[in-house]
């Protein structure tokens, strides 16, 4: 077979090969060659231990027990990891094994690994004649990997009983790989992921959020998260989502026509965004229904303050899940505010009030949100005719205006000098009463208004 491979990566591989050691692409990168899509990340395999790699690859770097070297390629400051052959022993953490071994040929290496469709390896061969790009190459298969790519199945290597209990992060990389690829998972995995669910528990929180944004990245997200739910993974990983489950939010004239959950997960489906992180605060959006669910004097279903609720129990959830403060703080903002009015008579002072709500850089954030809650609840059209003139509105006001206290035509220095006063809580009141006013008419912010209010403010 032949492959376009980088010339850098060829080198690496000659360089190997040259000094006497036995050599292979292998994992991900030959995956995506077989399916002929773009290679992101390149592994080799070889005999050559992390030592004798380095003494090849003096730039490279080796810093855990796994055999990996790191070596940077010049272009794209990209690293590609060359491991040793090896061999696990005694997983004692449901991730990690007790005891790595060298291993002594590729076969056994290949017998370690998660899925078949990962666990092909390529040998470079010869260079055809006058080709700068194209390599003849060879395939090591022993688990049929190509033909489950063939067949679009993703299958553990050997017993998944084995495979979940080594290592139990494989149980949300299984779901994560059917979703990237659009896989059906094979029968006997997927009941051993429903089996052994729990398991995802025993895993570092970082590696599932990790897991899951890839996930949420895809271009299949809800088939993903649907996947999870069906596993019972979602259970030891967003169990809040599935309180919404049978959590009817139906009324007369409504355009909800589902449960919570559903509305949910409908959502995300619908969400024009491809961020991962919006994509997550949409599938949260009304997590909090079920928190403050009750009935109005018709007996009808209401979520007073639902996104209130909902933006405490993302908090949890990103904290539970090891978020960064900065992303943390986007996603419980977004859910926060997303109950914004787009009624036509609102101020212009109104709507500047929600661009700081929801901040300049998460605007369109949350129109992306509000149509995959206008779509995930069951209507046809992404957009109603008070939402566009909404965005006509915001776009007017994201304009040059005063947002914040800085965007004043004067300053505390101006304060203090027109009252003659030291640095003091005084100083700052009075700004915030002059914005407020400048912030409902913007015709008043010239310095010539506003000395004249701080004098009367004064008195």
């Amino acid at each position: 077979m032949k492959f376009d491979i980088p010339d850098e990566i060829v080198s690496i591989y000659k360089k190997l090969e040259k000094s006497g050691f036995e050599i292979y692409l292998v994992g991900g990168c030959v995956r995506d060659l077989l399916l002929k899509k773009e290679v992101k990340d390149w592994d080799f395999t070889t005999v050559a231990t992390p030592k004798q790699i380095l003494t090849l690859f003096p730039n490279g770097f080796y810093d855990n027990q796994f055999g990996t070297v790191g070596i940077p390629l010049k272009k794209d400051r990209q690293i590609v990891e060359v491991t040793t052959f090896r061999t696990e022993h005694g997983y004692i953490d449901r991730r990690h094994p007790k005891k790595v071994s060298w291993g002594k040929s590729i076969e056994e290496d290949l017998s370690r690994r998660d899925f078949t469709i990962n666990s092909i390896a390529l040998k470079i061969k010869a260079q055809p004649q006058g080709s700068t790009h194209e390599l003849k190459t060879s395939i090591i298969d022993p688990f049929n990997g190509r033909e489950d790519l063939r067949n679009k199945i993703i299958r553990a290597v050997g017993d998944p009983k084995k495979r979940f209990k080594e290592d139990a992060l494989r149980l949300i990389r299984a779901i994560r790989l059917a979703t990237q690829l659009l896989f059906t998972i094979g029968e006997n995995t997927w009941k051993e992921i429903v089996n052994d669910s729990k398991l995802i528990d025993e895993i570092s929180k970082e590696r599932i959020k990790d897991e899951l944004l890839r996930i949420l990245q895809s271009d299949y997200p809800y088939e993903g998260i649907m996947l999870l739910k069906n596993s019972g993974l979602m259970e030891y990983i967003l169990p809040e989502l599935l309180e919404g489950v049978e959590v009817s939010q139906v009324r007369l004239g409504r355009h909800h026509t589902s449960d919570v959950f559903t509305h949910n997960i409908l959502s995300l489906k619908f969400c024009p965004s491809s961020d991962p992180l919006v994509r997550f605060a949409t599938l949260l959006h009304d997590a909090g229904k079920p928190k403050v669910a009750s009935k109005d004097e018709e007996g009808l279903i209401i979520f007073h303050n639902h996104e209130i609720s909902g933006a405490k129990i993302a908090h949890q959830i990103c904290e539970r899940l090891k978020f960064s403060k900065k992303d943390r703080e986007k996603i419980v903002n977004l859910i926060r505010w997303h109950m914004f009015t787009v009624d036509e008579k609102i101020t212009d002072a109104a709507v500047r009030r929600f661009i700081r709500r929801v901040g300049v850089e998460n605007v369109k954030d949350m129109m992306d949100l509000r149509i995959g809650d206008r779509l995930g609840g069951g209507t046809q059209t992404a957009e109603s005719w008070r939402l566009k003139l909404f965005k006509k509105r915001v776009e007017e006001q994201l304009q040059p205006a005063p947002f914040s206290i800085n965007d004043l035509a004067i300053d505390g220095n101006d304060v203090m000098k027109i009252l003659g006063i030291k640095p003091g809580p005084k100083v700052g009141e009075i700004l915030q009463k002059l914005f407020e006013e400048v912030d409902e008419d913007l015709s008043k912010n010239n310095k010539e208004y506003l000395t004249k209010r701080i004098k009367e403010l004064n008195d």
